[in-house]
């Protein structure tokens, strides 16, 4: 696993940015449209394994609405209790109502006579009934009270739908990314798939944190309280319904215009992590080279175009709540006036007028509730999109099942007429074949790109050869588990990587079980690590990380030697394994290098000729192919590619001095 880290910078060429990290984005969402239905059905589908507390929340919901619903009509009823009293105080004693009705109509007041024949509970001289009216209220009080609990509940039960869902897409996320190749990951800016992990996922999960139950609980509310104002009075409720289908346009006019500017947002937002990411880890570069001001000045490109996008998309979108809330205001208007003309006819009670108001209100409240939504909706399902394009990215290969590693392994070898570009229009290896036998040391020299640390590669299955094959022991190595295959050889890099945590842990890293203390120490000792790490403060405990601010960049790169030789491979790797070492110390790894690559399969990459003149055999390679192989002194003899690399690297000291 760290040799995959380490090897992260064998790529090949490709754009790059003022510090050197790759420039190439992914696929930008901005430039095509976003499917919104589709990824949000998808995203449906995750919450399958939550069929049954989905069906619970609903259930919940279901209760906590209609319990909220009738509450409105029991206030209603108490409005007419307290109203019809006041009527009955009002009227003489001993008279039925319908006499009532009659006096008034006797009298040319017609109107009030309408009302009160409508009024169901009228004694005349009595009183409010306020038995009546405790009941009533009493009955209010319970309705909002089991509201309450069952709201709870759904709120409890959506909680856990959507961290245990949340949990899921991050295991999936972080299996895909042990799936996908080193090109992909080698393609793409290391900030901008962390941005997709981390930020992507955080705001799925507030925004179905936030929605999922709001959206269920709307659609039940709208649901139930149409179904009460029909009850009421089916002209009002036609009435309340004209403003619907405008809402609905207005709101899909708003989200289409930004939609595409929460995409951009979260592309935005990959770009800056990406910048941010790349600027910190090549700190002191920028430091030494003075490009503060052009690092700066890029952060406020990428920061400004953020900020734009942001604000586009969440100013476009929240004018869908005031939208909806001046048509709500209309329908309110409307319901009230044709309320209060239909109280006068004597067609509703005043209690049902009331009513009706509280239900048109909770009628637009959930319109306004998801138009409110939609910016965090679009943001979500932007992000989603993100998050899903990484886990539909191309995997590789799968490994065979069950894999064929020889047994033992004794560490042969063998490139048979392969063939590999990094782009399909420019080659880079052609036909090359070599054999490397069990316990030679293989040297490999060349000039830059000549394709040295691509034969490690595609050993590594880091990337697939495109012809011919590669053995190990005489088993193809595309037939061997890629863990299988990787175990049986250790790495070290000129790029050294180091985790957090204790200088042992880092040492033990690459050892499969228990290593004993003394085989700890010996391969310390032979490294040279054991004598600077007794004098630090803390030992083998020292807590160091990728950094590596506690140790020099030579003493890291003893580190990951040990690392290596703890792991005990049948095959080395060393890519100038011993270019941050000082003179004297790369004498000592030298001699403790020869002494542990005995019965080991060894491949050396090196620029500095001096350290590999004892390799049983040095390929020259130029333009990924063999042009040269065999010893030092053969090869110098011969007076070709390799006597020219090695004069080339003496004739600069001595013309100098």
């Amino acid at each position: 696993m760290s040799a995959e880290k380490q090897t992260a910078s064998a790529i090949p060429p490709r754009p790059r940015g003022p510090l050197g990290g790759p420039m190439g984005a992914m696929g930008m969402p901005s430039e095509k449209a976003m499917d919104f239905r589709g990824s949000l059905r998808r995203f449906a589908g995750m919450l399958r394994p939550e069929r049954a507390n989905v069906v619970l929340l609903t259930a919940a919901g279901v209760l906590s609405v209609a319990l909220s619903v009738i509450g409105p009509k029991l206030l209603g009823d108490a409005t007419n209790i307290i109203f019809e009293g006041v009527v009955g105080r009002m009227l003489p004693a001993g008279a039925t109502q319908a006499q009532a009705v009659e006096g008034l109509r006797a009298q040319g007041q017609d109107r009030l006579a309408d009302i009160l024949a409508a009024m169901e509970n009228v004694v005349p001289g009595q009183g409010v009934d306020f038995g009546a009216l405790a009941t009533t209220l009493g009955w209010v009080m319970a309705v909002y009270l089991g509201a309450f609990l069952f709201g709870w509940l759904q709120a409890r039960v959506t909680t856990g739908v959507v961290q245990r869902t949340m949990r899921r897409l991050r295991d999936d996320v972080e299996a895909k990314l042990h799936r996908i190749p080193l090109s992909y990951v080698d393609a793409h800016q290391r900030g901008e798939i962390l941005s997709r992990v981390t930020n992507d996922i955080d705001n799925v999960a507030q925004t179905t944190t936030q929605s999922l139950a709001q959206l269920v609980t709307s659609l039940l509310t709208v649901v139930g309280v149409l179904a009460m104002m029909f009850w009421i009075s089916p002209l009002l409720a036609l009435v309340a319904l004209v403003t619907v289908p405008l809402s609905v346009v207005v709101t899909a006019q708003i989200a289409k215009r930004s939609q595409p500017q929460f995409i951009a947002q979260w592309a935005a937002t990959g770009r800056l992590n990406a910048h941010i990411e790349e600027s910190f880890t090549g700190h002191t570069l920028v430091k030494v080279y003075g490009h503060q001001e052009a690092a700066e000045a890029r952060f406020a490109t990428e920061n400004d175009a953020l900020y734009g996008s942001s604000f586009r998309a969440q100013f476009i979108s929240g004018i869908i709540q005031p939208a909806i809330g001046f048509l709500s205001n209309l329908n309110y208007v409307v319901v009230a006036v044709v309320g209060g003309l239909r109280v006068a006819s004597g067609s509703l009670s005043l209690g049902d007028v009331q009513a009706f108001i509280q239900y048109s209100r909770q009628f637009t409240q959930p319109l306004m509730q998801v138009a409110s939504m939609m910016n965090l909706l679009q943001s979500g399902v932007a992000s989603a999109e993100r998050v899903f394009a990484l886990l539909d990215a191309p995997e590789q290969s799968a490994d065979p099942a069950p894999g064929a590693l020889p047994q033992p392994v004794r560490g042969r070898v063998v490139f048979e007429d392969v063939s590999f570009s990094y782009t399909p229009d420019a080659p880079l290896i052609s036909g090359l074949s070599l054999t490397a036998e069990p316990g030679q040391t293989i040297a490999i020299v060349g000039p830059t790109g000549a394709g040295k640390t691509t034969l490690v590669n595609l050993l590594m299955r880091f990337y697939e050869v495109d012809g011919g094959r590669i053995t190990l022991d005489g088993v193809d190595t595309r037939e061997m588990t890629r863990p299988e295959l990787r175990s049986s050889i250790g790495m070290v890099l000129q790029d050294t990587w180091l985790f957090k945590g204790t200088i042992e842990e880092n040492l033990r890293y690459g050892a499969s079980g228990e290593v004993p203390e003394e085989e700890f120490l010996t391969a310390a000792r032979a490294t040279h690590v054991d004598p600077f790490v007794r004098t630090l403060p803390d030992g083998y405990a020292t807590v160091v990380d990728e950094e590596g601010a506690s140790v020099s960049a030579g003493e890291k790169q003893l580190l990951t030697l040990a690392r290596a030789f703890l792991a005990d491979p049948a095959i080395l790797v060393l890519d100038e394994a011993t270019s941050s070492v000082d003179t004297r110390t790369e004498v000592l790894v030298q001699e403790a290098m020869n002494r542990l690559r005995q019965g080991r399969t060894s491949f050396v990459i090196a620029h500095r000729l001096s350290t590999i003149r004892d390799a049983d055999i040095i390929l020259v390679m130029e333009h990924g192919d063999i042009v040269e192989q065999g010893t030092h002194e053969e090869l110098l003899t011969a007076g070709g590619a390799y006597a020219r690399l090695y004069r080339s690297q003496f004739a600069a000291p001595l013309d100098a001095a």
